[in-house]
């Protein structure tokens, strides 16, 4: 006799519940971040205070510092997007500067403010704030490279990536954060002009 089928429903509510794990031990973990300092709150504390096993709290993140930078996957996806998925080439750095504006607006308004401060009064967090800044650069320069209607070399694509990567974190330190992406990102469009010539 076959084997019944299993119903997709059930598969359904697992992804579900192991999602809302995930989003409850990040903020249980955020909100103790913010109360108590970064350093001061332990893995078990959190693991506590979210009602899971510590085990559990690492098979959603592999480290403490992940906790802070939750979303970072998302946004290397839409990175990787706002480059691969432009029609004309011409617009590539219109995608990657929208996609960076957002994230510098995002990260200069309400509840981010505090995070960010926290990040930099951590050489922890800053230091690995600063790693994915550059794995971010690394995603860009791939996808540049990934273009088939963009003829630039591996050194072009580099340079290009950490230039508009770094302009994020110049804006959002900056007092006046849209002007200064704004002029950041004129300087990355004119060295992308320069690189790839109709």
């Amino acid at each position: 006799m076959a084997s019944p089928i299993r119903p997709a429903t059930p598969a359904g509510r697992r992804e579900r519940k192991k999602a809302a794990t995930r989003r409850t031990i990040a903020e249980t973990a955020m909100s103790l971040f913010l109360e108590q300092g970064y350093e001061a709150v332990g893995i078990r504390q959190i693991a506590a205070e979210a009602d899971v096993a510590v085990t559990t709290l690492f098979a959603h993140f592999p480290s403490k510092e992940s906790l802070v930078f939750e979303q970072a996957a998302g946004f290397e996806e839409r990175l990787r997007e706002a480059v691969l998925e432009r029609t004309d080439a011409r617009s590539v750095i219109d995608g990657l500067r929208r996609e960076i504006a957002a994230l510098v607006q995002h990260c200069t308004t309400g509840d981010a403010v505090g995070v960010w401060q926290m990040i930099e009064a951590s050489p922890e967090l800053a230091s690995h704030a600063q790693v994915l800044e550059l794995r971010y650069a690394r995603v860009v320069a791939d996808a540049l490279g990934d273009r088939a209607d963009v003829d630039i070399s591996t050194t072009a694509a580099h340079t290009i990536a950490r230039f508009a990567l770094a302009s994020f974190t110049i804006a959002r330190k900056s007092p006046r954060p849209r002007r200064a992406l704004d002029e950041s990102f004129a300087l990355v469009a004119a060295a992308w002009s320069a690189t790839t010539p109709e």
